[in-house]
C-alpha cells in the first residue's frame, strides 16, 4: 500500500493553511501560508539510479513579527511520514 499525502496530514497531524505554529528551537510564531503535496526521493535512496518517489507534504512558513511592516521571513520544509521533523521542531498553538 502506497503513502498518500492525506496520510502523511493525519498521522503527522500537520497544521492547516492559516493556521500558528511555534518552534521549539527559537520560541517564535510562524503561520502557515501554503501547503504542497510532492514527490521526492527518500534520502536512502538518492545514490540510486532508479528509485521510487515517496509522497511529501512540503510546508511554507510566513513569522509572525511585529514591528517595520513590509518586513518578512519565510520558511518552508518538507514531510514525510519516515521522519519526525515536524514534531521534534513545532508545536502547533491555534
Amino acid at each position: 500500500m502506497h503513502t498518500t499525502h492525506d496520510d502523511i496530514i493525519r498521522e503527522k497531524r500537520l497544521p492547516s493553511v492559516n493556521q500558528c505554529v511555534r518552534s521549539k528551537k527559537h520560541n517564535t510564531i510562524w503561520r502557515v501560508i501554503g501547503k504542497k503535496k510532492v514527490r521526492i526521493k527518500p534520502p536512502e535512496d538518492l545514490k540510486a539510479l532508479e528509485s521510487q518517489l515517496t509522497s511529501a507534504v512540503y510546508l511554507y512558513y510566513l513569522r509572525v513579527k511585529g514591528g517595520s511592516p513590509g518586513i518578512f521571513k519565510m520558511l518552508g520544509f518538507t514531510y514525510t511520514l519516515q521522519e519526525n521533523t515536524f514534531e521534534a521542531n513545532w508545536e502547533v498553538i491555534d
